[in-house]
């Protein structure tokens, strides 16, 4: 338990540290990609900072991952299901989007990288990340360079999207001040608004995890969190804490896995999740902009649905952003979905 505890504590602070660093030179998402790289180069140079073996404990972490599902939730309004017509189309390309980009990352890292045939495969999966770990290990997949190819793709959309939204703005996105302006207010005290909101995540969650939802942990409260919108109670809003605590824990959770890897090991990936990512955000920016012009999303929703990030860093994005994130988190739920029947399709086929 110490050995968890207190090594999971000091990453904590470091990231909030990061977070407030970032905030202060006003880095776009400061909190997450603050936390995010002071953590990373903590456990890269300073390597007793974690022990040996360490793994950032799951539970803590899904604890944060139900605050955000939360904030997504609590956005979901009747007049959001009008939109469904409009994602119709977007949903559609998705599907004709996910089986192009499996296939240009196989090329890439079968001719470029030089991956075997599964690996090359399931690290190009642009979602569906334990899924893609556990039938690419049943395949023959060399586990070690496809969990660190589906993790930096990761990180590396979580650090180049919020950059180039900000660019696309004209100004940084996602500041602790700006979130208190995007997110609604709670006609309840602190005290009332928590004494509701805790138990029905704690409950989603639960439901979520049991049901085998695509990104339970998530999924589970925003549903929950949705169905609160829907009842005869005042409105409820999370503290716009909570929300950047959740990002200081995701970013230190992200940041701790780096410790694990050599310095030729990471530095192989980061260049081939650079490649890949260039690409699928390339191909993703092309889909938006074809979708925009039929009358669908507007363009910021559309590249944060298409952008190949985890579930919960891209909802944290699309909250930042102010883009529709109920929307946004439709479309890659969607997207793992596509990933996995294609995947065990594959699996089952190929035999490799």
């Amino acid at each position: 338990m110490q050995k968890t505890t207190l090594p999971t504590a000091l990453l904590v602070v470091i990231g909030t540290i990061g977070g407030f660093l970032a905030a202060l030179v006003h880095l776009p998402m400061p909190w997450l990609t603050g936390s995010l790289v002071l953590t990373t180069l903590t456990v890269r140079f300073v390597p007793a900072s974690v022990p040996d073996g360490y793994k950032y404990p799951n539970d803590f972490r899904n604890i944060f991952i139900a605050v955000i599902g939360m904030v997504i939730g609590l956005q979901v309004h009747p007049e959001l299901f009008r939109q469904i017509p409009t994602i119709a189309w977007s949903l559609a390309a998705l599907t004709l989007f996910v089986p192009l980009i499996m296939a240009l990352n196989y090329l890439l890292f079968t001719r470029v990288a030089g991956f075997d045939k599964p690996t090359a495969f399931f690290a190009g999966a642009p979602g569906g990340l334990v899924e893609a770990i556990a039938f690419g290990e049943e395949s023959g997949a060399d586990s070690r360079i496809l969990a660190l190819q589906q993790f930096l793709r990761i990180t590396v959309v979580i650090t180049l999207v919020p950059f180039g939204m900000s660019w696309y703005e004209g100004h940084p996105v996602g500041s602790a001040a700006g979130l208190s302006n995007q997110l609604p207010s709670s006609d309840l005290p602190l005290w009332a608004t928590l004494a509701v909101l805790i138990p029905v995540g704690a409950l989603g969650q639960w439901a979520g995890t049991r049901l085998r939802l695509p990104a339970g942990h998530l999924l589970g409260p925003l549903v929950a969190a949705a169905v609160l919108n829907f009842l005869p109670i005042p409105s409820l809003a999370m503290p716009v804490w909570a929300l950047v605590a959740a990002q200081v824990v995701i970013g230190s959770a992200l940041g701790s896995r780096f410790h694990e890897l050599s310095g030729r090991q990471l530095a192989r990936g980061v260049w081939l999740a650079l490649a890949s990512t260039a690409m699928m955000l390339g191909v993703g920016l092309a889909f938006a902009w074809v979708l925009n012009r039929m009358g669908g999303l507007p363009i910021d929703v559309l590249l944060v649905a298409y952008a190949p990030g985890g579930v919960t860093e891209m909802g944290l994005i699309a909250i930042s952003l102010a883009t529709s994130p109920a929307l946004v988190i439709a479309h890659h739920v969607y997207r793992i979905i596509i990933n996995v029947v294609i995947m065990n399709v594959v699996r089952r086929r190929w035999r490799w």
